[in-house]
């Protein structure tokens, strides 16, 4: 009986010989024909552990090739891999082992929350060497293969379920918005348990047939050695808007070496239109998008030079593939240019949240369409811009007060490193803003330079009334800022 065809069983047949995958910390490398062989491996091995569909995979590890060919295995067998954030605290893992309830962990080497004695990965590595190739029946595309667990910025974290149509779509998406085709080369930092990593990373170049380079982790001296090393020729890398940041102030920038980039993606956070703009006039497309576990890629820029700038803070546009609406407290459609709450719909949308059916209910409208929780406005041209989390938004003296708007001015003084706005309660207006800032080592910024910003830049009711400066913002394991936090640290902070 012939293997199951997935993209890399298809790439096998059309290109088996091209470069698929090379991890760079073990250094090795697979063709496209040597990958399918190692993921049929790799299922036949799990297949003789005993697992079975529908039973899960969860993995605890840095990025490496095994990663990619157990998510895939999982796909070709029927179970449903779960990436666990190596980041959290070992309490933090507990809670999210219990609730998969995987039949296998398997664990990378040098962590030091791997205490859960589950198979190492090298020891899977020798057992996809010595197992016998799997030769199933052909995938099914509708049931769960894969578990994202959101970060949890506050509550507990829901697994998100993702089906290969859902992945597929997510890949097809980036694909059409970020031109990619069988030259592209993908630069992979980003961490393999999140939404980026494991999938916007690894889907669109193997279903094109381009070459996954999977690295260890963002360092930025080496990560911009590597965008610039002629040898490698990389065209597309991920990275959260402060990773961009980080990498344009290390010594080693040097924009000539980096035009061999279709682009520099970023998302996951507000990205300064500002910041934007310093990599436009040095000739490097600075592509924002918008995507989320529950959604794969769902907007992304042009990468035109003079669009981005033109748009400069915008997420960009749909493909046709995804529907979306903005619509107010009531569910009704709101008028272009308004702001209000994000309804998708559309193939790469999760199925609903592991064991979890009261969220799924909530996730979604009688009619289908999915709850982002983020607020977003549309101009005339169909390009979104994200305002804020629908739970992060605060009422000051019956105004709706986006912190993501106070926090993009703020971003773009010089000076400051990083900065994050809450609502707190006040008894003349309700609630007002308590602004958190991070200042760049050495930089000298006083509190009167980001009121001067504040006030030449956002109405008066948006203004902070209490600001710190602090030292970092409390992030979680996916590095998103920890809001709750901050809450808490209001009390007898203000300036």
């Amino acid at each position: 009986m012939p293997r199951p065809v997935d993209d890399i069983g298809m790439q096998a047949r059309l290109r088996p010989g091209a470069l698929a995958v090379s991890d760079l910390t073990s250094d090795r490398r697979w063709t496209y024909a040597e990958l399918d062989q190692a993921v049929a491996c790799c299922a036949g091995a799990l297949a003789a552990r005993g697992v079975t569909a529908g039973e899960r995979v969860a993995a605890l590890s840095k990025n490496c090739a095994e990663l990619v060919m157990l998510h895939l295995a999982c796909a070709r067998l029927g179970a449903i891999y779960v990436p666990l954030n190596w980041r959290l605290a070992v309490h933090e893992l507990e809670g999210l082992i219990e609730d998969a309830a995987p039949a296998l962990l398997v664990e990378g080497e040098g962590l030091e929350n791997a205490v859960f004695d589950g198979l190492s990965v090298g020891g899977l590595r020798d057992e996809i060497e010595a197992a016998k190739p799997y030769c199933g029946g052909a995938i099914d595309r509708e049931k769960p293969s894969l578990i994202l667990y959101t970060s949890g910025t506050s509550g507990k974290p829901k697994g998100a379920l993702l089906s290969e149509r859902n992945l597929a779509e997510t890949a097809i998406n980036f694909s059409i918005l970020g031109a990619v085709n069988e030259d592209s080369v993908f630069l992979c930092d980003s961490p393999m348990f999140h939404i980026i990593g494991l999938v916007t990373n690894v889907r669109p170049p193997m279903m094109r047939g381009g070459t996954l380079l999977i690295s260890d982790g963002f360092v930025p001296g080496r990560t911009l050695e590597r965008l610039g090393d002629p040898a490698l020729k990389v065209t597309h890398y991920f990275g959260v808007p402060q990773m961009a940041s980080v990498l344009r102030s290390d010594p080693a920038y040097d924009p000539k070496k980096l035009k061999g980039l279709t682009a520099l993606f970023t998302g996951g956070a507000p990205h300064p239109a500002a910041n934007i703009r310093a990599w436009l006039a040095d000739g490097i497309p600075v592509v924002d998008g918008f995507g989320m576990s529950e959604a794969g890629t769902v907007f992304g820029m042009p990468l035109d030079l003079d669009a981005i700038d033109k748009h400069a803070g915008s997420v960009g546009v749909a493909t046709p593939r995804v529907k979306a609406r903005i619509v107010d407290a009531n569910g009704d459609d709101i008028p272009v240019g308004e702001s209000g709450e994000l309804l998708l719909k559309g193939d790469s949308i999760t199925q609903g949240y592991w064991r979890r059916e009261k969220e799924t209910q909530e996730a979604f409208t009688d009619d289908g369409w999915f709850r982002t929780g983020d607020i977003a406005r549309m101009n005339e041209e169909g390009f979104f811009w994200l305002v804020d989390r629908r739970k992060d938004m605060f009422i000051s003296g019956g105004e709706n007060v986006y912190p993501a708007e106070i926090e993009a001015v703020v971003a773009g003084i010089a000076g400051v490193k990083e900065a994050a706005a809450v609502g707190v309660a006040d008894d003349r207006w309700g609630e007002v803003g308590h602004l958190f800032w991070v200042a760049h080592d050495g930089a000298s910024v006083e509190l009167a330079d980001i009121e001067e910003a504040l006030h030449a830049n956002l109405a008066r009711y948006k203004i902070p009334k209490h600001f710190s400066r602090i030292d970092a913002l409390p992030r979680n394991g996916a590095g998103k800022v920890l809001k709750t936090v901050l809450r808490e640290m209001t009390a007898g902070q203000a300036e």
